[in-house]
């Protein structure tokens, strides 16, 4: 008999793996701390849904800004942390589409558009539906967005315009059916400018990590005392500055015959090719 090889041998009594098994790596776990700044977020738009149903549209506002600070806390804690993941971005947009898009368009509904009849309803679907379709183009846009623009009015400061209005009103001691009209064109104009290419600062250039002057650290304070004056007259009217900014920066840009698209021509580091049409 002809000895065999040993090359063979081996071969034989070796278990090779499979391209799938070599493949096959431990399941990930889901990241803690970013994913319940998330939820708290989530809880916010939520609750504030909760308390327009009992007509506390007060505490409902209140809701829907905290629903804000903290949907701008887990994307940077995350970051700051190295914990992202696929899981948290999917997360943060439905916790997003529950506090800036449905709960608005109800608080909105309830306290001043019911009135209206049709018109009321529509105006409300019109921002929910605004609201939905900016979120999922944000999702697939993300790459090719330059990242010192959003596409559009972001999602938080659309329900800071509808809310605080409300919540202004209700500071005012004015009810919701005698500005059944003006929450109308509210609703329109901030879900409109959603879904619109209107380019508006997303701030996120900004580094947590360097060192600034003591002087910002003394305006940040000026900011903070400002506020307190009377936050739903400060809060209303800083957001309503954003919310025509990207017009004014646009009809700037448009009247130089300068770019005004954000979306990059480099899908690597949109953040450096700047704007374009």
């Amino acid at each position: 008999m002809t000895p065999q090889n040993p090359q063979e041998t081996l071969t034989e009594n070796t278990e090779v793996a499979s391209p799938q098994e070599k493949e096959r790596k431990p399941p990930k776990g889901i990241y803690m701390l970013p994913n319940l700044v998330t939820l708290a977020a989530l809880f916010g738009g939520f609750y504030a849904v909760v308390m327009a149903m009992n007509g506390r549209f007060d505490l409902a506002a209140l809701g829907v800004f905290c629903a804000m600070v903290l949907d701008g806390l887990d994307g940077r804690i995350a970051r700051m942390t190295n914990t992202q993941s696929a899981f948290g971005e999917q997360m943060d947009s439905l916790a997003d589409m529950v506090s800036f898009g449905a709960a608005p368009a109800l608080i909105a509904y309830e306290w001043a558009l019911r009135g209206l009849g049709r018109w009321g309803w529509i105006a409300a679907f019109v921002y929910c539906a605004c609201a939905a379709l900016r979120l999922a183009r944000f999702n697939v846009n993300t790459a090719v967005v330059d990242k010192r623009f959003f596409q559009g009015l972001p999602s938080p400061a659309a329900a800071a315009l509808v809310v605080g209005f409300l919540w202004l009103m209700i500071e005012l001691e004015v009810s919701g059916p005698t500005v059944a009209w003006p929450m109308f064109v509210m609703c329109l104009y901030a879900g409109l400018t959603m879904v619109s290419n209107v380019p508006f600062y997303s701030f996120k250039d900004l580094q947590m990590r360097r060192s600034v002057p003591f002087v910002v650290i003394v305006l940040i304070v000026l900011a903070i005392g400002v506020v307190n004056i009377h936050p739903p007259t400060i809060l209303f009217g800083a957001f309503m500055v954003y919310g025509l900014s990207g017009y004014a920066v646009y009809s700037w840009r448009k009247a130089r015959g300068l770019r005004t698209s954000v979306i990059s021509m480099s899908t690597e580091e949109p953040e450096e090719k700047g704007l374009h049409q």
